[in-house]
């Protein structure tokens, strides 16, 4: 019982000071906020890449390659655009020629289109600070509501050959904790109303790529996808639902008239 209430403290330490420190820069935006998002992405494919078998010359390769359509998006350089679209595209592409590895090749997309969906949603005049926080803030809420309520319920697993350790009751939990942050969000911040109300549906979907990398690393025969983050795993394991949750919070975030 020691052993995890001590694990619990460190999980909820660290968890605060990422969390702070992500909204630090999110809040100062421009150069600080892709810096944060670049370091980032960098280190999330680096725990991909052994993930789908990927040797260490080709893991160096692909971040040589995710450092391109990156560096195109810096605000000293282009900023967000189509062009650095399809600068990703181009270099995902380039990666499966040379090696063959359709799966590392599909990493850059995997890293990098949730790394520009978070950068343009920054970058939208007026409301960018809310909408990048409204979009994290989703995956944080889902991932403690999850957390605390699959402990404290628990009940039947959703996908146990998967991650043995999700269950219905948990991801209820995340879903409720996400719409009460949207509700907040729209009451204090503005947000808009269809945006408040979708966030019960963007828990669901970062629950999805947590459910994903979990396949990944089973597949893998790994437990956590890196040891960077005490009581964490690696980079990966934190940020799995911001990969499927940010693409979608782009397309909500359009929907809802912000292009």
């Amino acid at each position: 019982m020691a052993f995890r209430q001590s694990e619990l403290v460190q999980r909820i330490v660290i968890g605060v000071l990422l969390i702070a420190f992500a909204i630090g820069d999110i809040w100062l935006g421009g150069i600080w906020f892709w810096m944060l998002a670049t370091g980032v992405g960098l280190l999330m494919l680096s725990e991909f890449a052994p993930l789908v078998g990927a040797t260490e010359k080709e893991r160096k390769l692909t971040l040589y390659a995710l450092c391109i359509p990156l560096g195109v998006v810096a605000p000293i350089a282009a900023g967000m655009s189509f062009m650095a679209l399809g600068a990703l595209i181009g270099m995902a592409t380039a990666i499966f020629i040379t090696t063959r590895r359709a799966a590392l090749a599909a990493g850059l997309l995997y890293v990098g289109v949730p790394v520009f969906s978070l950068l343009w949603l920054r970058d939208i005049p007026g409301d960018g600070l809310m909408l990048a926080l409204w979009a994290l803030g989703v995956v944080w809420a889902t991932d403690i509501g999850a957390y605390f309520a699959g402990r404290g319920i628990g009940g039947p697993k959703i996908a146990p050959s998967i991650s043995p350790s999700k269950t219905w009751a948990g991801l209820g939990g995340g879903v409720m904790l996400s719409m009460l942050l949207g509700w907040a969000m729209n009451r204090w911040a503005g947000l808009p109303a269809e945006l408040a109300l979708a966030s019960g549906g963007l828990a669901v979907v970062a629950q999805v790529g947590d459910f994903f990398e979990s396949w990944l690393k089973r597949r893998a025969g790994v437990k956590d996808s890196g040891t960077l983050l005490p009581g964490h795993g690696g980079v990966l394991d934190r940020l799995d639902g911001v990969v499927t949750a940010a693409p979608v919070a782009v397309l909500l975030a359009a929907i809802a008239g912000y292009a």
